[in-house]
């Protein structure tokens, strides 16, 4: 079986390629040119359908909403109900990362409770049996690692955060420069390192990396380079080993492109605002333009409990720059594991963020908030509802808080600036404002 991106290099245009080009306004053939060239994924599973999601290139930035268990908090249920409230929340893809509970139960689940495309991280459940087997983590075997990546590929996962750019070299750059002050934030990166050390070994998904990419192309799985070395600190962004490992992705991208594989790579965490826009353009020139998941990035270390705000200034700034997918922060980050409202609240503030930065990154796309703010002017309260990014919030707020006059709202009341103004300009709103 050919893979999308195989199909795009022998010229054929796909199903797939037509319905992302006309949920994003744009040509077919430019869409099945981006997938050849590795600057677009879609997500995708031959065992299971799911919803199509185009990501990269002159596509709209997308949304990743993360669940999962813990060893302290494992319900099933609850899982569920956040990955369709997420879904509900607008989120475009979704990662089931569980590390408590019967790991495949958990993953089987939530794959049969939404349509989004699913993706995790294998290093989880991979040293979790090795605990579970035989009391440590670091006597994890390769061959089973590669069986869980399989496993979880042939249940339907549509793309997996796999950690292959963490070597020996990328060790010795940590070293060298004397650790950091927010340590190693990845709970795979930092199994994988411990894994390293412990058996003196190289990374076997940096060694086995064709044997990898195999596996993912079997399913048309993307391949998403993950960040296990990434910034956990402001102090630490754009360190060594974060660059080393970055560099080492990219190479990897373009590697695993070449074998048929659909490639991501994945940045960089904690990262000042001012070093974002460099970030992106480093990542885009060295990998070819492949598509870029930011996870975050937070602009600031100090937001606890409001993590999510943080988030939304450096997701708006990232997609303004040029990154492809954001995962989302809730305001549980650094404190608790997330619930079904810190998911609600983290996939909608992402989904702001983003869409203000695509308001920069895409200016002709400005027409809903030009709409929104004539709608605004005229008082047309249903076209606000309708224009607005969460309808039913809107409606809420207003609904809690009638006003005397049905045309206004509580904020202005009788003296609402635009009832007043359009009785003096009202001779000038028929055809008015047509840039």
């Amino acid at each position: 079986m050919q893979t999308i991106l195989e199909k795009a290099v022998a010229g054929q245009i796909t199903t797939e390629m037509r319905q992302i080009a006309q949920a994003e306004g744009l040509e077919p053939e430019l869409v099945r040119g981006r997938i050849a060239a590795g600057q677009i994924v879609v997500p995708l599973n031959k065992n299971r359908p799911a919803r199509l999601v185009g990501i990269g290139k002159g596509l709209s930035t997308k949304v990743n909403a993360s669940i999962g268990t813990s060893t302290d908090l494992c319900d099933i249920g609850a899982e569920i109900a956040k990955a369709q409230a997420a879904q509900e929340a607008q989120a475009d893809t979704l990662m089931e990362l569980s590390v408590g509970g019967d790991l495949d139960l958990v993953r089987r689940e939530v794959l049969k409770a939404v349509d989004l495309p699913v993706g995790n991280v294998p290093l989880y459940q991979a040293f979790r049996e090795a605990e579970d087997k035989y009391g440590d983590p670091n006597k994890l075997s390769e061959e089973m690692l590669f069986e869980i990546i399989e496993r979880q590929c042939a249940d339907g996962i549509s793309f997996m955060a796999i950690h292959c750019g963490i070597n020996r070299e990328t060790i010795l750059r940590l070293e060298r420069q004397g650790y950091r002050y927010g340590g190693l934030v990845s709970k795979g990166g930092a199994s994988m390192v411990a894994w390293m050390v412990a058996n003196n070994r190289e990374n076997p998904l940096y060694e086995q990396f064709e044997r990898v990419a195999g596996i993912l192309k079997k399913y048309d799985v993307v391949l998403s380079l993950g960040n296990g070395f990434r910034a956990g600190a402001l102090a630490d962004s754009s360190d060594r080993a974060m660059v080393q490992e970055l560099v080492i992705n990219c190479e990897l991208a373009e590697m695993g492109r070449r074998q048929g594989c659909q490639m991501m790579v994945e940045g960089p965490g904690h990262v000042p605002l001012d070093e974002i826009e460099a970030n992106i353009i480093l990542q885009k020139r060295m990998s070819g333009e492949a598509p870029y998941y930011m996870l975050g990035p937070l602009p600031t270390d100090l937001g606890a409990g409001y993590d999510h705000v943080t988030a939304a200034i450096g997701a708006a700034q990232s997609a303004r720059y040029g990154a492809d997918l954001i995962c989302y922060i809730t305001p549980a980050e650094h404190l608790a594991l997330p619930g079904v409202a810190d998911v609600v609240e983290g996939v909608k503030v992402c989904r702001l963020a983003v869409h203000i930065g695509d308001l920069a990154k895409y200016p002709e796309r400005r027409g809903r908030d030009a709409a929104m703010s004539k709608a605004r002017r005229d008082l047309d309260w249903q076209a606000q509802y309708e224009l607005a990014l969460f309808p039913e919030d809107a409606r809420r707020i207003r609904g809690e808080r009638c006003p005397a006059d049905e045309h206004t709202c509580t904020m202005c009341g009788k003296f609402c600036a635009n009832k007043g103004s359009n009785a003096v300009f009202g001779h000038l709103l028929e055809g008015s404002v047509k840039r």
